[in-house]
């Protein structure tokens, strides 16, 4: 069975994305995400001037020389760009193997390791009295996993508090520009423990808890974090500094017990190497759409699977459908599965573009035995949502010295 063709669709129902769709001769076609937030157009380039010249006539079925003829054969590997085409081919190819097989993916990798995807909610405020508001309501929903965010007084917003705002293009008003974000390390320690202090306080200890730091903190102060955080026992702290210098991650390892998740950038399991096979980290981050595609996605669990360290795939709004149900096949599949980040099924715009069928309940996804990774693309109705050119947002310290958003 050959590859006859490979489309790339770029739209915009609410977020930019980047859709690859592989053609076969036998007339089945697979679909992969390649959306790379703020750099959407980049690898649309890649993708058709240098990756699908390459691979029309070759035989769809063969995943893994193809992935390996598109991270070895290019010479200079690695890079976000890359792999996100990358992954959007490996997506699309699972995507052909499973219907032809007429199989879901989850049954090609191995099997269900587990009756349905456990998640963690978002939920975030203005006030802790706001965050705590909606904790309860996501409680009652049934969410056994909740991330808490909170604005810090005094600011103007804070990372994972603009909820229905948090939306770039109105952001950027009538300038195509990244918004700018003000940080204080300081205002941030001294607030954050007092968020979970009170969340404990009024739902107790069985609802698990996260947050995310976002790459803020330097790798002492990240440690002083999650010491003040021992005493709420968090499932996680996400991406507490940045992942250049793992080191940085033996220095929070050695004074925390708090458990640390990261990986949302890493592109191969090489990233990932020295921080799990040292067992600086707790969970693995890393997303199909930005880590090479479900091929990568289970090496990568294999791998972390030696080392205690589970799954928790990020799961963000800019993340197509096809990615979320890449993932939903890949964390059935997953002996050391964690966790599940999900934002919700979609708006209307996004649901009139992709379509797949899967259910919430008690704190966990399920999704329907369709072959292959089972969600659709509307070509039409994407026409009506054209791409519109933004960045995501930088931060700035308080003197305006650029840091890490």
């Amino acid at each position: 069975m050959k590859i006859k063709d490979i489309k790339v669709f770029v739209c915009c129902p609410g977020r930019n994305f980047v859709t690859v769709k592989i053609i076969t001769d036998h007339g089945v076609f697979g679909l992969g995400d390649a959306t790379l937030n703020g750099r959407e157009l980049a690898v649309v380039a890649y993708l058709e001037e240098h990756v699908i010249p390459c691979l029309i006539g070759r035989d769809a079925h063969q995943i893994e020389d193809i992935w390996q003829y598109l991270f070895k054969g290019a010479y200079w590997q690695n890079g976000a760009v890359s792999m996100a085409a990358i992954g959007a081919i490996d997506m699309a190819l699972w995507d052909v193997k499973g219907k032809v097989a007429n199989l879901p993916v989850y049954q090609l990798l191995g099997g269900k390791s587990r009756r349905g995807i456990t998640v963690y909610a978002h939920v975030n405020g203005e006030s802790i009295e706001d965050v705590l508001n909606h904790l309860g309501k996501a409680i009652k929903e049934g969410y056994k996993v909740v991330r808490l965010q909170c604005t810090i007084p005094g600011t103007e917003g804070t990372y994972g508090t603009l909820g229905g705002k948090k939306n770039y293009y109105e952001l950027q008003g009538n300038r195509p520009l990244p918004p700018e974000h003000p940080w204080s390390t300081n205002q941030y320690l001294n607030f954050i423990p007092e968020l979970f202090k009170r969340a404990r306080e009024k739902f107790g200890y069985d609802i698990e808890l996260c947050h995310d730091i976002h790459s803020r903190l330097t790798p002492i102060e990240a440690a002083q974090l999650g010491k003040m955080l021992e005493p709420y026992r968090l499932k996680f702290l996400e991406d507490a500094v940045t992942y250049d210098n793992p080191e940085g991650y033996k220095v929070i390892r050695n004074h925390t017990t708090t458990p640390v998740a990261l990986g949302e950038k890493f592109n191969t399991i090489w990233d990932a190497k020295p921080l799990i096979e040292n067992q600086y980290i707790d969970f693995v981050r890393t997303a199909a759409t930005h880590g090479g595609g479900i091929t990568s996605l289970k090496k990568l669990a294999d791998f972390a699977s030696l080392y205690h360290v589970r799954l928790a795939p990020h799961g963000a709004p800019d993340l197509s459908p096809i990615c979320f149900m890449a993932h939903m096949h890949v964390d059935l599949w997953a002996p050391n599965f964690g966790v599940q980040e999900f934002i919700g099924f979609g708006t209307p715009e996004l649901n009139d573009v992709f379509s797949f069928s899967a259910k919430f309940k008690d704190g966990e996804i399920y999704i329907k035995d369709k072959p292959g990774l089972g969600v659709d693309f509307n070509e039409e109705a994407a026409k009506q949502y054209p791409y519109k050119r933004s960045y995501l947002p930088v931060t700035r310290l308080n003197d305006g010295t650029l840091w890490n958003w």
